[in-house]
């Protein structure tokens, strides 16, 4: 027995088991087979494929040294495989203080079909998803085509999808990947600009490039190079050019969230949209600009008026966050250990339509109050249900605007879709209350039907 004062030395990622390696292998000789006239994938030919540094598959194919998780996926997606629990294994922490003789060795857990090995324990659905979590959803194929985009010079990725769809994890998962090709990266959410920034221009782009320094651990500099002569768009391009960039050899991936903030203020989001196109187009021809990679994600569609040769939102990858499947549902239900069917996810997305937040409170719940589908179902529309906190959030969202209220009640009361002054639609699929069909709307999941329909009439 190792005494307790040893320390354990933690060691993140997996290796590949032997059934992935096997999956892995065919698949690729399959793919070299009919893209490749047979010939063996070179580094450089799997580089391209999957987006990821010749380093890092030399470590993947060799099986001795773990890698990220995101990074394995990222491989098998490559050649249209999912991964899955079976083709990975985590290595057994390095123990202080014994020989290599004294260590145990790296063993492949063995997997009860009826019951899946529980790798960590569920947090309740809020947020972003842990990087290292169990309970993510992979969002293939669009996490291998960001993974791939994001290490081109001058790329950008354009996230679109509701609030608590996932934008934020599928975001940070682009982030590490970059950062694990030795990139720099920045996350910044546009929630943290105050108001009395957002309503000025100079002092928005000087909290925004200082904010960007911060995360890139440099000390602020602004007043060497912010010149009231050349305005402050120029100032911030100088900024970046003279400053952040060149204080770095590494690429910088900086991830801006949350953007849609700034659609309530149309003149500033006008002149800092136009700035991001300018920069992006400037990769094709300046060096320094080939180091910046931007990822922007928005909870709605573009409703401002801006001009198509500024506008950052008709350029780059798009890429739309999509409800979950009923396989993935599955698939989750599997990471909750819950005793599940395909009826079953009949039912929940009959009510939920694969909403991603309400799927994981709804499994989260299952998991932790031990009770059944159909009692959560029953009381899913009270104020008694899981879903009643969810609820009173989103009524509180609603309560800001009357007009914007009155709107959804037109909506939740109808029997078809129906057409909505655009702004008023637009509000409505941020908040993840509608989906758009063309001109009109209609809600996004028969829960919100059942719950708003009688609720909006008295507010």
């Amino acid at each position: 027995m190792f005494s307790s004062s040893q320390q354990i030395k933690r060691k993140r990622g997996v290796i590949i088991s032997n059934e992935g390696w096997q999956r892995l292998s065919l698949a690729q000789k399959a793919s070299e087979k009919k893209r490749n006239q047979s010939r063996p994938y070179t580094l450089e030919d799997l580089n391209d494929l999957t987006g990821l540094s010749c380093h890092t598959l030399t470590k993947v194919r060799r099986r001795k040294s773990p890698v990220d998780k995101q990074t394995l996926a990222c491989f098998f997606n490559a050649f249209n495989l999912e991964l899955t629990d079976k083709d990975y294994i985590k290595p057994i922490p390095k123990i202080e203080g014994t020989s290599e003789r004294q260590r145990p060795q790296i063993v492949e857990a063995k997997h009860d079909s009826r019951k899946l090995i529980k790798l960590n324990e569920p947090l309740l659905p809020e947020g972003q998803v842990p990087l290292n979590s169990q309970f993510y959803v992979e969002r293939s194929p669009i996490t291998t085509q960001c993974y791939k985009t994001i290490l081109q010079p001058g790329s950008l990725i354009r996230i679109k999808a509701p609030r608590r769809m996932g934008k934020s994890s599928l975001m940070v998962r682009i982030l590490h990947h970059a950062a694990e090709q030795d990139c720099k990266t920045v996350f910044l959410s546009f929630q943290l600009a105050e108001r009395s920034i957002l309503k000025d221009l100079d002092k928005f782009l000087q909290w925004f490039s200082a904010s960007v320094g911060l995360g890139m651990h440099l000390p602020n500099r602004l007043e060497g190079y912010w010149d009231e002569l050349f305005g402050s768009k120029i100032s911030c391009k100088i900024y970046f050019e003279q400053y952040l960039l060149a204080k770095t050899t590494q690429p910088v991936v900086l991830a801006l969230d949350d953007v849609d903030r700034l659609f309530d203020y149309p003149e500033l989001a006008d002149e800092f949209f136009g700035l991001l196109r300018t920069w992006h187009e400037q990769a094709k021809n300046q060096p320094i600009w080939n180091k910046l990679r931007l990822i922007v994600a928005h909870s709605t569609e573009v409703y401002l008026p801006l001009n198509v040769n500024k506008s950052p939102f008709n350029v780059g990858l798009p890429i739309e966050i999509q409800p979950f499947t009923p396989q993935q549902v599955e698939y989750l239900a599997q990471q909750y250990c819950l005793d599940w069917s395909s009826r079953k996810t009949k039912q929940l997305m009959s009510l939920v339509n694969g909403q991603p937040y309400l799927i994981q409170l709804s499994l989260y719940s299952l998991w932790q109050q031990k009770i059944s589908l159909t009692e959560l179902l029953q009381q899913a529309t009270t104020d008694q249900g899981i879903f009643a906190d969810h609820f009173r959030r989103l009524l509180w969202a609603l309560r800001q605007d009357a007009k914007f209220a009155q709107a959804f009640a037109q909506v939740v009361q109808a029997s078809q879709p129906v057409e909505l002054e655009l702004l008023s639609a637009f509000k409505l699929e941020s908040l993840g209350l509608v989906k758009l069909l063309g001109n009109q709307v209609m809600p996004s999941c028969q829960l919100y039907t059942e719950y708003f329909r009688g609720i909006l009439d008295n507010l």
